[in-house]
């Protein structure tokens, strides 16, 4: 009896043990959530490093001369890693740009991905022109007011009309930007924040997930939203729609309309869309799909 108890005391003591280990692990799950940040398990933040990568084709003849998924035509483009072409760009020190979108081919916005290399800069945007900025890979920062904001992979900020604010990176960091002229007549405010703590907004009839990075109010001329589709699910509306979009994948990959062209698309690839031009996808593979796509807004079609 004696060794009965002294195991069921082992036992027992061995339960408090593990008990005592898990409880922090749990505690800080239900303070942090499932999501890391910067501020509860933020070495794990996820980052898009495909999407900055030179190529990402996963092809046997990813170096056949002449070779790319990239299509270009009237009303829409599919630009795949090995087409961007890198150069310097005013106001930016010690970085290089890649356009994806850009008014010579109609569109009302830019998109282009920067490179920002040790101890770079960015000056402000034109006068009268927004700038949206999702950090890719490295961290940036933005000196605003007294404040130095950092930015690491997963974050964002924007910058109103006529912001006075530089953006910044002293090791590095892979950036998408989206630019336009201001239009909209309001008071948009400078902002910044993490993807993840952006609240998923309802999308009925749809499956994916939606989250909108800026104020849904006519002070602002464009939203940028991100959505993640599990594999297999699709797009239930086969859109066709005046909003212009500017899409860059950043995870998975899946199937891609535009048109009536079919189009096979992976984390890294970029997509520009005309107003009316039939849209439609779905993520394939073994591994979730998240894009982020730039949306016109609150413009009167007639004026806008």
């Amino acid at each position: 009896m004696a060794q009965i108890r002294a195991t069921g005391l082992a036992w027992a003591g061995l339960a408090l043990v593990v008990c005592a280990c898990i409880a922090p692990l749990v505690a800080s799950a239900e303070l942090c959530g499932l999501e890391p940040t910067p501020s509860c398990g933020g070495e794990n933040v996820r980052e898009y490093s495909a999407a900055m990568r030179p190529s990402e084709q996963e092809l046997a003849f990813d170096n056949l001369p002449g070779f790319t998924r990239s299509a270009s035509h009237f009303d829409h483009a599919v630009i795949s890693v090995e087409s961007r072409v890198w150069a310097g760009q005013r106001g930016w020190k010690k970085a290089t740009t890649a356009h994806i979108v850009s008014p010579a081919r109609g569109a009302n916005f830019v998109m282009y991905l920067a490179d920002m290399r040790d101890d770079s800069s960015a000056e402000p945007a034109a006068a009268g022109v927004e700038r949206f900025a999702l950090v890719l890979t490295g961290e940036a920062s933005v000196r605003h007011g007294k404040k130095n904001i950092k930015l690491g992979p997963n974050t964002y900020v924007y910058f109103p009309p006529n912001s006075t604010d530089v953006l910044s990176s002293e090791d590095g960091a892979g950036l998408l930007i989206y630019e336009r002229v201001y239009a909209a007549g309001g008071k948009p405010v400078f902002s910044h924040g993490e993807v993840e703590e952006s609240p998923l907004l309802p999308t009925g009839p749809e499956v994916f997930k939606l989250r909108k990075l800026l104020p849904q109010t006519a002070d602002y001329d464009f939203n940028v939203h991100i959505m993640d589709f599990q594999p297999g699910e699709y797009l239930w509306v086969k859109e066709v729609h005046y909003n212009q979009h500017g899409l860059l994948l950043l995870e998975g990959k899946g199937i891609y309309r535009l048109g009536d062209k079919w189009y096979p698309v992976q984390a890294g690839d970029a997509i520009w869309m005309a107003p009316y031009v039939p849209q439609w996808y779905a993520a394939l593979g073994s591994t979730p799909t998240r894009y982020v796509i730039y949306k016109d807004t609150t413009i009167d079609p007639l004026l806008g």
